[in-house]
């Protein structure tokens, strides 16, 4: 059970809408694991005696929302890496993942958790199969996740490729858990239509209908490489148009990559009020393009930040994600002003929160959860220490820092993060227990 927590720093950034620095402040957390309080320490309210204080050395910042992954897939890392996105998936990925078992899953969602933690990565928004062993594993590390489990139809993957039985599966799910359980809500359910190229129209249709009784997400791969959709531009027009015609733009709509629109498909989503998952490090890893974030940004669509999954990635550092939303948006547009430090994080915090469609996460405000990131100043990323411009803290920090500055990170108000080592699991046995499925795997 959460208890009351008081967190001091010289400085701490809400990521608030104009991505705020605030200097000599605290972070409340009440016994429920929410933000009771985020401002300057000279206007803090007085706290009861049973609160723990705690001083950080450095800044407070909410935890990062990665919002497009497979961690799973930490089991097939570096297979297949020289293959573009189709002969990838065909050739090498879909054929692994047939012979996967729950506890393979569970083990590398454990790892990927992990890993996620110890780069202050609080929620992620995941995709795959045996969502029951993902869930298991999230909380057992003690993060936080939107879990969609997969459905897709293709021939590769045998028995899993029986669409209907998987949309039933995670209807049953929802009804039987509701949408969001555990400790802190720190489980949310969702839909996981793979991609418009392997499923038929009406199981969209019917994806869209489930989800839209339920109240539930929609997470699905939007255009993501040029050739994937030729049939659906000549039937529809594009993937996004085609979601519109089948009504499963209704409802909450997470868009992966996104890289091949066109105005009209920004339109689109930005009509429906989509969310999009920009994933710069894995679309350029498979040559698949870059999407129009100053676009979508412009289009007034929430757009957020994913590393899509580490054996196409190849890690889940959403740092580096930020870095390269920032330096890709540049030299897109030519212009060294396109995206700054500010919106660049905001897109990896508030932002990914959004495209998700969730006002509880993203932000040190009050009535979020307290999901938060000590971040290590001592470090020469940040040359001047605090004692400079919020314009340059921000720059160090978005430019300079990364995940080897995480400290500490607490998910609703529960520290599972504590000097860059887990608190609720045994990092060694996190690695070997995957490394030996991953070996299996690999035969």
């Amino acid at each position: 059970m959460p208890i009351a927590r008081r967190l001091r720093a010289p400085l701490v950034l809400p990521c608030d809408p104009q991505c705020s620095v605030l200097r000599d402040a605290v972070v409340d957390i009440d016994e429920r694991g929410r933000i009771a309080h985020c401002g300057s320490r000279a206007q803090a309210p007085e706290v009861g005696s049973d609160t723990v204080v705690l001083d950080c050395a450095g800044m407070l910042l909410p935890g990062l929302v990665n919002a497009h992954a497979h961690s799973p897939m930490t089991l097939l890392r570096g297979m297949g890496g020289d293959l573009p996105l189709l002969r990838w998936l065909r050739e090498v990925v879909w054929p692994a993942e047939s012979e996967l078992t729950p506890e393979d899953i569970r083990a590398g969602m454990r790892l990927g958790s992990l890993e996620m933690l110890r780069s202050g990565v609080t929620t992620s928004s995941e995709m795959y199969f045996s969502g029951e062993s993902v869930a298991e594993a999230v909380l057992e590390v003690g993060s936080r996740a939107v879990i969609a489990p997969a459905v897709i139809a293709a021939p590769d993957l045998g028995e899993l490729g029986g669409w209907r039985r998987m949309v039933a599966d995670i209807s049953s799910w929802i009804d039987a858990d509701g949408l969001r359980f555990g400790p802190g809500e720190r489980i949310e359910l969702a839909y996981g239509p793979h991609s418009a190229y392997t499923l038929p129209p009406e199981a969209l249709r019917a994806i869209g209908e489930q989800a839209r009784e339920r109240g539930a997400l929609v997470h699905t791969h939007v255009a993501e490489t040029a050739e994937e959709d030729v049939e659906q531009r000549r039937a529809y027009g594009s993937v996004p148009r085609m979601l519109a015609e089948l009504g499963v733009l209704d409802g909450r709509v997470l868009a992966a990559h996104g890289v091949h629109l066109d105005e009209e498909d920004v339109r689109v989503l930005a009509e429906s009020g989509a969310g999009v998952a920009h994933c710069p490090g894995s679309n350029a890893k498979l040559a698949s393009g870059t999407a129009g974030l100053t676009e979508l940004l412009e289009a007034g669509v929430p757009v957020g930040l994913g590393t899509d999954g580490p054996s196409s990635n190849d890690d889940l550092d959403l740092w580096e994600e930020i870095q390269l939303a920032g330096m890709f948006a540049r030299l897109r547009t030519g212009d060294a002003t396109a995206l700054g430090s500010a919106a660049a994080l905001l897109a990896a915090t508030r932002g990914g929160a959004r495209a998700l469609y969730r006002d509880d996460i993203g932000a040190l405000e009050s009535g979020r959860w307290a999901d938060v990131v000590h971040v290590d100043t001592d470090n020469p990323a940040f040359v001047c220490g605090v004692d400079t411009t919020d314009e340059r803290i921000l720059s160090n920090l978005v430019w300079a820092a990364g995940a080897e500055c995480v400290r500490d990170v607490w998910v609703a108000g529960e520290p599972v993060l504590r000097d860059g080592e887990p608190t609720t699991v045994e990092r060694a046995e996190v690695q070997e227990t995957a490394r030996s499925a991953a070996k299996r795997i690999e035969g």
